[in-house]
């Protein structure tokens, strides 16, 4: 995998910077020490021809490599941890598969619900109604990987392709005080975030931002 290109978007409001999920490709691939350059897309950009021939759902990450066109964070990031043995440690490729699926399916998506509901949705009636059951399910979900992280430093033990997408799916709650009413966790964000790859990948997205933030009137 070389000639690296990752899309993002140009610009997100405040509340959604740092959680847009081509983070994850760009920590992936600083973790990798894989080389890449940045691509913006606007988000009225987003729908057009040109770019849905890259995304057919005008979203990001979009990578772009000698080996072809990849969309979807999780399958962007099994893609990368292939190619590097410290992403995806040699004998425990089934284990960390599985704890990518976890982070993708069994923890992100109570803790999408509850961001839409408190983010996107805040102050309206229904989503008020709705979100004591959702962090009702997101606080089950924080008990039992609360327990399972209790003695490990990472999800496997040694830091894998797993954290990256465990970490990233956990900061979408970061308006919340849930994840530090579990020490652990709180712990383990604290401790995947201080990593010099993940600090590399949010500048470098953060930069983004900053250069295409629109002008103020």
């Amino acid at each position: 995998m070389d000639k690296i290109a990752v899309w993002g978007f140009s610009w997100v409001p405040p509340f959604a910077q740092g959680l847009v999920r081509d983070l994850r490709v760009r920590w992936a691939l600083e973790e990798a020490g894989l080389a890449y350059e940045s691509r913006w897309v606007g988000i009225e950009e987003r729908n057009s021809d040109a770019y849905r021939r890259k995304h057919p759902f005008g979203l990001v990450p979009v990578l772009e490599s000698s080996d072809g066109t990849l969309i979807e964070s999780g399958a962007i990031v099994y893609a990368i941890a292939e190619h590097c043995e410290a992403l995806m440690p040699a004998g425990r490729r089934a284990e960390t598969l599985t704890w990518m699926f976890t982070a993708l399916n069994t923890v992100e998506l109570p803790i999408w619900n509850l961001f839409v509901l408190d983010v996107l949705h805040q102050g309206e009636e229904w989503a008020k109604l709705r979100r004591a059951g959702a962090v009702d399910e997101v606080m089950a979900r924080l008990t039992a990987l609360s327990a399972w992280l209790d003695g490990r430093d990472y999800l496997l033990g040694c830091f894998t392709a797993a954290d990256i997408l465990m970490t990233t799916v956990l900061r979408f709650i970061r308006h919340t005080d849930l994840v530090a009413g579990f020490p652990i966790l709180d712990a383990y964000v604290k401790r995947c975030e201080a990593r010099a790859a993940f600090q590399a990948a949010l500048r470098n997205q953060t930069a983004g931002y900053v250069r295409n933030a629109p002008v103020a009137a």
